[in-house]
């Protein structure tokens, strides 16, 4: 049985994504819980946005249970933020904003017809 503190850095596999969390197994006796709370500071809309299972991660031990050998997990600070926010980058698309500008007139005359007609 290995101890583990408040504040170290542990590396682990991802085993299990809930709608609650992500589950990591630390080392052979170790598992942990990521909760959806520690995944990150914005809000956190799908899990499986953040991990997939077989995903080797680094997180922070919040909490260890020895008893048990569970541990509570942490990716929301910044040692650990390497391996979050697997989201696609928005990227800028050949057309830009345009469609955007084409579709503005055609809102702003719907919505003033639909004003007028009250």
């Amino acid at each position: 049985m290995k101890n583990y503190k408040t504040g170290d850095i542990v590396k682990g596999k991802v085993t299990g994504i809930e709608d609650y969390g992500i589950f990591v197994l630390v080392d052979q006796n170790t598992t942990g819980l990521i909760h959806i709370s520690e995944i990150s500071d914005g809000f956190v809309r799908n899990v499986e946005d953040y991990a997939t299972i077989g995903d080797i991660i680094s997180a922070e031990v919040i909490a260890y249970d020895e008893i048990n050998d569970k541990l509570k997990l942490s990716i929301k600070k910044n040692e650990c933020k390497d391996n979050v926010n697997k989201l696609n980058p928005i990227k800028e698309t050949k057309s830009g904003f345009n469609t955007l500008s084409k579709s503005l007139d055609i809102w702003i005359s719907q919505k003033q017809a639909e004003m007028f007609k009250k």
